[in-house]
């Protein structure tokens, strides 16, 4: 048996509570991780509400999807990774507890200058802004990138990767101090929505790539400053899902609109993208250009705490369970 968060019912942060369950069972290519840290991500919050099933062969019970702590077992048909070996690793759930079992193509090694948590704040938001920034979204050096949201783990993400690789970055924030967060991080101007109309500070200097995860009122205003060619990238739609679209505009500006969500992707999908990023971005991690933001780090009987603090949309970057 081993410690672990779970919900034990859909509703709000108080449902999560500290239980003994069963140790994960270990495929042949997989690997079992003592946790020592796990990150806290919306879609944590999504399924805690009930609104974010768990897929086939995860414990519905326990959230998380990303963890750091070292190999104790592994599958007999694990070849890339030793026992003792420090990792951090995307999962599909379970990330809150003791112990998580991880697919071998899933893991990263954590560089000798991080910690557990630091490396634990790491897989959701850099598998998830590498594949809807860089591969979807097409980012390139030189241009201009808007990313809503910038202050938290996404978006704080995204405004360092974009930077690093040559792009110009805007974000917009809700308060001063986030913008002063967002702008140490490399966004050349966050802009402020509450006093603020983005469109119209934005729109003279044309956007070619924009990761939103609002949706909604956005939409329309993203259409709007986009560039001929540009891309319009979703990963969430907090605002509403359901908006009107101008095809005219859309055909005139030859504008590519796409989206994904990353957690009911297989397994094969998850290792080339972790492939793509332990060689473009892990090098920039180990030479310190691209560093973990941690908000806050809470020991993992306070998971509840963690999640009020989310939807609280107050944290500049990660927040991290600590085991």
């Amino acid at each position: 048996m081993m410690k672990a968060v779970i919900i034990t019912e859909p509703g709000g942060p108080e449902v999560l509570e500290v239980h003994d369950v069963e140790m994960p069972q270990l495929g042949e290519l997989e690997v079992l991780v003592e946790v020592k840290a796990a990150g806290v991500n919306r879609p944590d919050v999504f399924q805690r509400k009930g609104n974010y099933p768990a897929p086939a062969g995860v414990d519905p019970r326990i959230p998380g999807l990303e963890i750091a702590g070292t190999i104790v077992a592994k599958g007999k048909d694990v070849v890339d990774w030793h026992i003792g070996d420090r990792v951090c690793a995307l999962v599909a759930g379970g990330g809150y507890a003791a112990y998580a079992k991880v697919y071998q193509g899933h893991c990263l090694p954590i560089p000798d200058h991080l910690d557990f948590a630091e490396a634990a704040s790491l897989p959701e938001t850099v598998f998830t802004v590498w594949d809807n920034v860089f591969r979807r979204g097409k980012l390139q050096a030189g241009e201009h990138f808007l990313v809503h949201g910038g202050a938290g783990g996404i978006g704080s993400t995204a405004i360092q990767l974009g930077a690093l690789f040559g792009a110009a970055v805007y974000t917009t924030v809700s308060s001063p101090e986030k913008a002063a967060f967002c702008e140490s991080l490399g966004a050349i101007k966050a802009i402020n929505y509450k006093n603020e109309d983005f469109q119209e500070q934005l729109m003279p200097l044309g956007i070619d790539v924009i990761l939103d995860s609002i949706g909604g009122s956005y939409f329309e205003k993203n259409i709007n400053l986009l560039s001929p060619e540009g891309r319009l990238v979703y990963i969430n739609a907090m605002e509403r899902a359901k908006v009107e679209l101008n095809l005219l505009k859309l055909m005139q500006k030859r504008i590519v609109l796409t989206g994904s969500t990353l957690r009911a992707r297989d397994r094969e999908f998850k290792q080339t993208l972790r492939d793509d990023i332990w060689s473009q971005v892990w090098p920039k991690l180990s030479a310190g250009e691209f560093k973990p933001t941690i908000y806050r780090i809470l020991p993992f009987a306070e998971a509840s705490e963690a999640h009020r603090m989310m939807e609280d949309s107050s944290l500049l970057g990660k927040i991290v369970l600590s085991f």
